[in-house]
């Protein structure tokens, strides 16, 4: 499926309607919507939805319309899944979605920016000027 850019907006209209101010950042062919530095929803490759939330929900949570797993490797990834565009079509199934992301999103540390200026380098990792024998 292509990028479908009008999915990508109402997903960020309804993170901006709670209260996020979300970055758009590329990532897994798709796109990722992040909240103080932390993944929270995105976009799939695939037209899929991509939700982040509290792992210790995460058997009651997939039985939810829409629920698929999220496997990378062997298992489900704990705390993540993808749900159906179709489900997340009405404005109400989207926000239900949104609003459990951000209730764990808004748990977790804030990182730095997405779009932060680069780091200095430090001792160990600036790069020396080559030491030349006399």
């Amino acid at each position: 499926m292509a990028h479908d850019p009008l999915f990508e907006q109402r997903i960020a209209e309804v993170l901006k309607a709670q209260g996020a101010k979300p970055e758009h950042k590329k990532m897994f062919g798709g796109v990722a919507f992040m909240v103080h530095g932390n993944m929270s929803v995105g976009i799939t490759n695939k037209g899929d939805f991509m939700v982040r939330f509290d792992g210790s929900r995460h058997a009651e949570i997939s039985k939810w319309p829409g629920a698929k797993p999220m496997t990378f490797g062997k298992g489900d990834m704990k705390g993540f899944l993808f749900v159906d565009a179709d489900a997340v079509e009405s404005p109400k199934a989207m926000e239900k979605w949104v609003t459990l992301s951000l209730a764990y999103i808004r748990t977790l540390p804030k990182k730095s920016s997405t779009k932060s200026a680069p780091k200095k380098p430090t001792a160990k990792t600036a790069k020396r000027a080559p030491v030349r024998k006399k």
